[in-house]
């Protein structure tokens, strides 16, 4: 559950940086949420998961 947050928190902070700084509309950033939305109840959706597990555990190894 703390990885999902942080990562939905990472995401949003990103995608805020893309809004203010390099001309991302509202109404793209509200597309790319709803995708979000609709990917998540796919079944694509674990898989997606996994992936992003595996890339925090990598760079938590490379961290350390």
């Amino acid at each position: 559950m703390i990885l999902s947050v942080s990562g939905v928190v990472l995401l949003g902070i990103i995608v805020f940086l893309f809004f203010r700084k390099d001309g991302l509309k509202f109404s793209h950033a509200l597309i790319c949420g709803l995708f979000g939305f609709y990917l998540a109840g796919t079944a694509i959706a674990p898989s997606i998961r996994a992936g992003g597990e595996s890339l925090a555990q990598l760079l938590g190894g490379i961290a350390l």
